[in-house]
């Protein structure tokens, strides 16, 4: 049959029957169903090291600012050398929301765990904060003697009391040392005994691998490895 323009119709033109449409969608929702949750759960996981890095540039900054305005060259120079002292750097360089002293709870969850399930414990830091953005954090000073170029560490819970409370998920320990540096520790004791041999930073590929498979995947008690893992892959978490 020919249209007004001439054009030839065809007949035999047929739409997808009822029957097609269904295996069609059925399909899609299979595919969906497989592919939405990891999307999602890769998302999720961003965010905590997107909120991580936050707090993460937020101290690099203020220990430079903090070194440059007491015209010193390390931390320790510029008066970082007490409790109190690290406890003024972080109200002076953060906008703190609430300052929750020496009781970590109102800042930080009841519990955690690791990746492995086993619990550990975020209460034995000297002192905790909610920073503006969200996440908070617990400070403890290191000392020279004992702990050589270390400063200072940091525990960050990167979305605040919310879950999932998971070491090496939303919840890290990161190192401040007296350079500037913030890395992962150097966990190898000295070789005459006196505590832990923390000079070289930043930490080795290699060694941050270790300690990541170590610490934060093994079943043991301790907390580090996690953040040295994001460092090396490049704030991407991809375990």
């Amino acid at each position: 049959m020919l249209a007004g323009g001439g054009r030839l119709l065809s007949s035999n033109l047929k739409g997808f029957t009822l029957a097609e449409v269904l295996v069609t969608l059925g399909i899609i929702g299979v595919v969906s169903a497989m592919t939405v949750p990891s999307l999602m759960q890769n998302y999720q996981r961003q965010s905590y090291v997107t909120q991580l890095h936050k707090v993460y540039n937020e101290l690099s900054q203020a220990s430079i600012k903090y070194m440059t305005d007491n015209n010193a060259i390390n931390l320790r120079e510029a008066g970082l050398n007490s409790v109190d002292a690290s406890v003024d750097f972080i109200k002076e360089n953060f906008k703190i929301v609430q300052d929750c002293g020496t009781d970590a709870v109102p800042c930080f969850a009841d519990s955690y765990k690791k990746l492995s399930g086993l619990s550990v414990t975020a209460n034995d830091h000297e002192r905790y904060f909610v920073l503006a953005n969200g996440a908070s954090i617990a400070t403890t000073f290191r000392s020279q003697k004992t702990y050589g170029d270390m400063v200072l560490d940091i525990f960050v819970d990167s979305n605040g009391k919310k879950g999932p409370n998971i070491l090496g998920r939303d919840f890290f320990i990161m190192y401040v040392y007296n350079n500037g540096v913030i890395d992962d520790i150097n966990f190898e004791e000295k070789a005459d005994g006196d505590g832990l041999d923390i000079t070289v930073v930043p930490l080795s590929s290699d060694y941050r691998e270790r300690m990541f498979t170590t610490y934060c995947k093994g079943n043991t008690n301790h907390r580090r490895g996690c953040f040295g893992k994001i460092l090396n892959d490049n704030w991407q978490m991809n375990y």
